[in-house]
This record gives C-alpha cells, sequence and structure tokens, in this order.
C-alpha cells in the first residue's frame, strides 16, 4: 500500500443530474493540503460553506449517504467518495454547483476516470492508516447484517448479498488489491434496485434524476403495459421506451459483470468507509449491507481509532492485552497512593465499555484498621475503583483531559454480594447506559474469580479544573 499522502496535479469538473434531487450540478474536484482530506464545498449557497466528508457529519441514510453540517446538506456521496477512496487519493477539495453530485451512469466510472486524468501528487506528509488488530464488529440481526474488520496489513474487503429473491439470488464479490483491481473490476459496477420499489421510491420523491440510463432496475414482478406506462410517466421517462426484459432486467440491460449488485453494494461500502477520514488496513468481510449498517460500522471503526488515538497520547509502550498501564492511569487520573485504586485498563471501547484490574494485597493501608483479624476490603473502596474506572471512560472522550476532572454525582443500587479479600483480584466492568453533554450514567460490575461480588449504578459529570 502507498506510504505518502496524495492529492490531484489539477483540477477537473463533471456535470450532471442527481439521482435522487434531479438537480443539475457541477462537480469540481481540486487538489488540497495534506491532512485535510475530503471536503465538499457547495459553491452555490453564499460564503461556500464547506462539509468535512466525515462520520460525524452523515444526516441521512435513505438509499445513499448524505452529509450535512449546520442545515448544509450533500446527497448521495457514496460515489464520489468511492472513487476518491478507490484511488487511494487522501486529500481533494470537491466543489459542488448543485445539493449533490451528478449520477453520471450510476457508478463511481465517470469520478474515477477523471480523476485518472488530472493525474495525482505525491504529498511529503505520510498516510495516516487505521491499523486494525482487534475484531471490530457490527450485527443487525433485525435485517441479518454482519459487518466485521480482522487485522491485516492491508486492505481487502469481500461483499456477499442475499436479497431472498430469485430475480438476484445471492452473489458476493471480492477486492484485494485496490491499485490494480478498483478501476478496471469495480468502479463501473451501477447502482441498482428492483422494480417492486421503483413506484414506492418515485411516490417518496427521491429519484427525481433516475432514468434507465444511470440504474440497473432488476424485475422481481410481473407488470401489464398500462402499469408500466403509469410508472413510465412517474419517472418521466416515455412509456414507449420501457419493456420488460426477457433477461430478468428492465429494457434488457446488459450487466457489466455477472455479480455487478454485488461489486456495486462493495463499492458503496467503499465510498461510506471513506467517511472514516484516514484510509484502513484491515480485511472487511460484509454480508448484505446496506447504506445505514456501512454508517454504524463505520462509528465502530472510528471509536476504535478515537480509543487507539488516546492509548498512544498515554500508553508509549504497547503491552500485550493492556490498554493503559499504571503509569498512563497516572496520567489521566488526578489520583494517587493510597486512593489510586485500578491497576490496569485492559478492555476500552469508546463511550460504550470499560474494563479495570486491581490487585488486592495485604499490602493496602486498609487492611490495618479494616477487620484486622479478618481482612475485608470496606465496599466504599469497591464503589470507588468503580467510579475510577468509569472516569477515564468519561475523560476519555473530553477534548481537554488535562483540564478536566470527574466528580460523582450519585450511586444508586449498589449491591455487595461477597467480600473481597487480600489476595484476590478485582475484575471491573462499567457500561455506559446515558450520556447527555457532560453528564453520563453507567452500570458497574466487580468480579473476582468471575463471581459478581459488587454492582452499582453511577452517575457523575465532567468539568473544568478551577485555576
Amino acid at each position: 500500500m502507498l506510504i505518502h499522502q496524495r492529492t490531484l496535479q489539477k483540477e477537473v469538473s463533471l456535470w450532471g443530474t442527481g439521482l435522487h434531487t434531479g438537480k443539475e450540478c457541477m462537480i469540481t474536484f481540486k487538489p488540497a493540503p495534506v491532512n485535510s482530506g475530503y471536503r465538499f464545498v457547495r459553491t452555490d449557497i453564499e460564503n461556500s460553506p464547506e462539509i468535512p466528508a466525515l462520520i460525524e457529519n452523515v444526516v441521512d441514510v435513505l438509499r445513499g449517504t448524505t452529509i450535512g453540517l449546520n442545515g448544509v446538506k450533500v446527497h448521495t456521496t457514496e460515489h464520489v467518495l468511492g472513487a476518491l477512496y478507490g484511488l487511494q487519493i487522501d486529500n481533494c477539495r470537491i466543489e459542488l454547483s448543485g445539493p449533490e453530485p451528478p449520477v453520471m451512469d450510476g457508478s463511481s466510472h465517470p469520478f474515477a476516470e477523471a480523476l485518472l486524468g488530472a493525474g495525482f501528487l505525491e504529498q511529503e506528509e505520510p498516510k495516516n492508516y487505521l491499523v486494525i488488530d482487534e475484531t471490530i464488529e457490527y450485527h443487525d440481526a433485525e435485517n441479518s447484517v454482519d459487518i466485521v474488520a480482522l487485522p491485516l496489513d492491508n486492505f481487502r474487503i469481500t461483499v456477499m448479498v442475499d436479497y431472498k429473491n430469485p430475480a438476484l439470488g445471492s452473489q458476493h464479490s471480492g477486492l484485494f488489491d485496490l491499485e490494480q483491481e478498483f478501476v478496471k473490476e469495480f468502479s463501473a459496477s451501477r447502482t441498482f434496485c428492483f422494480l417492486s420499489e421503483v413506484e414506492a421510491l418515485a411516490n417518496q420523491g427521491i429519484i427525481k434524476g433516475g432514468d434507465i440510463d444511470n440504474a440497473i432496475v432488476i424485475i422481481d414482478k410481473t407488470m401489464q403495459q398500462e402499469e408500466l406506462s403509469a410508472l413510465g410517466e412517474k419517472l418521466g421517462i416515455e412509456s414507449a421506451n420501457l419493456i420488460l426484459g426477457k433477461n430478468g432486467i428492465l429494457n434488457n440491460r446488459e450487466l457489466r459483470f455477472k455479480n455487478e449488485p454485488a461489486r456495486h453494494k462493495l463499492l458503496d461500502l467503499l465510498g461510506d468507509i471513506a467517511l472514516l477520514g484516514m484510509p484502513l488496513k484491515a480485511q472487511v468481510l460484509a454480508a448484505r449491507p446496506g447504506h445505514a449498517s456501512n454508517v454504524e460500522f463505520v462509528k465502530q471503526l472510528k471509536k476504535y481509532a478515537d480509543r487507539n488515538k488516546l492509548a498512544r497520547q498515554f500508553q508509549h509502550e504497547k503491552k500485550a492485552g493492556v490498554i493503559f498501564d499504571i503509569n498512563a492511569i497516572q496520567n489521566i487520573l488526578p489520583h494517587r497512593y493510597p486512593f489510586l485504586l485500578i491497576d490496569k485498563i485492559v478492555e476500552f471501547k469508546l463511550d460504550e465499555k470499560i474494563v479495570s484490574i486491581k490487585n488486592v494485597t495485604m499490602n493496602e493501608p486498609f487492611f490495618q484498621g479494616h477487620f484486622p483479624g479478618n481482612p475485608i476490603m470496606p465496599g466504599v473502596l469497591i464503589l470507588e475503583a468503580m467510579a475510577q474506572t468509569g472516569g477515564i471512560m468519561m475523560l476519555n472522550g473530553n477534548d481537554n483531559i488535562k483540564e478536566s476532572v470527574v466528580y460523582f454525582m450519585g450511586i444508586d443500587k449498589a449491591r455487595f454480594r461477597k467480600p473481597v479479600l487480600p489476595g484476590d483480584t478485582l475484575v471491573i466492568e462499567a457500561i455506559m447506559t446515558n450520556k447527555r453533554r457532560n453528564v453520563c450514567q453507567f452500570d458497574a460490575k466487580a468480579y473476582v474469580r468471575g463471581e459478581l461480588v459488587c454492582e452499582a449504578s453511577l452517575m457523575a459529570t465532567v468539568v473544568q479544573k478551577s485555576k
């Protein structure tokens, strides 16, 4: 894979109609400085507002991925972003004279060809790869969607689609080398839908620019000519130009690849992964993906990236099975002996879950006076260890960690199940249940040898340190 970031040698423009809005638009790709990423610019609006193509700016996933900021939107970004990501371009300014990039032929190929024509410029800054070193999973049981990222010192992606529809059946496709395969094998795969969906989509007003030249329509129902003519009127297509194809595709259009739908789903996933804001080193496996699931998966990747960034900030020496050691914890929390009550963090999912370890030894100062002849760890200190664990989960989501401190606001449903003795190892698991601005609630449980010894619900807030 490439080492340095790249942008364009020169600008290049294309003109066309947006798939969903039906509005004409000029799209212009321009060179951009290092570390600027992809930025959409609405030149048709006063002051030309910019929208960074980042996962946090996704505002809609209905039949496409729409991003927005401060009320300004760009619809159907995935084909443009798929072309940029597939060509391993890191930085690009994307100017639009309308709310949606032109659909062109329904694929990324026209964009890829234009970008290739503009040429690439290697930049001095190295690429900021997100390297996956553990399994990242997204699962949607209701829609039977699974997307997984596995460790790999490269980038590969495999997609399987199965709509339980005989008109399409099951298909799969895999991309193993962006440089060798993207342009020839995937960029030209076109967007598709089923004939049974077209009328509903037209009624929703989201395919105003759709026609038989920029989408594959798979025939999954029979229609009388009168029905087909009525559908043509809704789409603004001459009914004489519509026929139920004998090859299973409206108007007998030929597929560019036998598994073109699966390839297009892979292309869409590439475009949505681009919203991560950094190239990925991983093997991605996706079953029945769509824009909604793609976005949720990328959110998981973003949390993993943020956690790794924070880990690098505080954990200078990487240790197997450890996210933060005691030295890193002392850089995060203000507590010190004898009130620093956790030894390491072994699992951490940003704003979701954290797991800490506390080794309980006879040298603990509280054992000298708490049941001296029968030493037991005070329950309030177990709660304090839980609080410190949750505090790390909160503070690591805060940009000004050095200037912040966690204050606890409430403890509820505290239960002590078994005594904790010298020699025990406490495993504390805290799960975020609610977060609003600087206040959060989390449920914490402490275990010894797999047995629950304490549990509680805690509430805390992050505040700025007093000067």
